[in-house]
């Protein structure tokens, strides 16, 4: 199948860049595995307009109002392999599937590798959360905590309490010090280090956590920092450069959303430092706009 341009991910990054494609009279193909990061969640929150609309609710509005222009085909599938011949770009899906595309826009998000903790995994994006501005309000004015897993998590300890009394579980490992703890304090949040061991509750909702050494501490909300896994076979095949952000690593990019290879974009949280449904669309758009202006400009 020939195409001016493929996205691989049809979630929201990908399919705001295809908008901006497609109204540019542009031929695309979004190749869609169905595996977005925000699948966990009950609802999206804090997206400008559509704030409280599941995931899904917005996916498939997108896609409605895509789906109005003639160019633009969405296939469910998974990328596998890329070739880079003299001109464009072959992608292999799964299967017997083949793709011929001038530009080639990635937004196949990333994997969230969460603390192994029992009852953590099974609610995640529900009561255990990462964000507070997509899911904060909801959990608002309960007793809230921050679970540890780096330095980075003393400031994300430190935004929490505009939302609830927050306890700040340090897991034993990582102990703000100095100015750090002050503003902590000042903060109102509360310290634990014994490390928690298990958090209960009916369902996916948060009751208690269970802490070594055999406390049970009432909690309702859980902030994880997890560490961020990019997953996408295409980073080593193509080679692409990458670069640290305070979430991990992410797909390094200019201001158009191109990527240290000419002619592959990057949109969503593969390249956003800062990851949300709002920033998501936003570097979509972005990379949308940047295939275009390659394919016009020759870039």
């Amino acid at each position: 199948m020939d195409t001016d341009v493929l996205i691989i991910g049809g979630s929201f990054a990908g399919l705001s860049a295809a908008m901006q494609l497609v109204r540019g009279r542009r031929k695309v193909v979004v190749l869609d595995a169905k595996r977005p990061r925000n699948r966990f969640a009950k609802a999206s929150h804090g997206v400008f307009c559509l704030d409280g609309k599941t995931p899904e609710e917005i996916r498939s509005t997108a896609l409605s109002q895509l789906q109005a222009y003639s160019s633009f085909q969405v296939v469910e599938g998974t990328a596998d392999t890329v070739d880079v011949p003299e001109e464009g770009f072959v992608v292999a899906a799964l299967g017997d599937a083949t793709f011929k595309a001038k530009r080639l826009i990635l937004a196949t998000g990333i994997t969230d590798q969460l603390p192994d903790i029992p009852g953590v995994k099974e609610r995640w994006g529900r009561s255990v959360i990462h964000c507070p501005y997509c899911h904060g309000y909801e959990l608002s004015d309960r007793p809230l905590g921050v679970l540890a897993t780096s330095e980075l998590s003393f400031h994300q300890a430190a935004m929490i309490p505009d939302w609830g009394a927050t306890t700040l579980f340090t897991q034993g490992q990582f102990n703000p010090q100095g100015e750090v703890l002050d503003h902590l304090l000042a903060r109102g949040v509360m310290l634990e280090e014994a490390p928690i061991t298990q958090l209960e509750g009916e369902g996916d909702s948060l009751r208690e956590v269970v802490l070594a050494d055999g406390r049970k501490l009432p909690l309702e909300g859980l902030y994880v920092s997890p560490k961020a896994e990019l997953t996408s076979p295409f980073i080593d095949q193509l080679g692409l450069e990458l670069e640290e952000s305070f979430t991990g690593q992410i797909v390094k990019v200019d201001g158009f959303k191109e990527t240290s290879v000419k002619g592959v974009f990057a949109a969503g949280d593969l390249s956003n430092p800062m990851q949300s449904g709002t920033f998501a669309i936003a570097s979509g758009t972005m990379a949308g706009v940047g295939a275009h202006r390659s394919l016009i400009f020759n870039q």
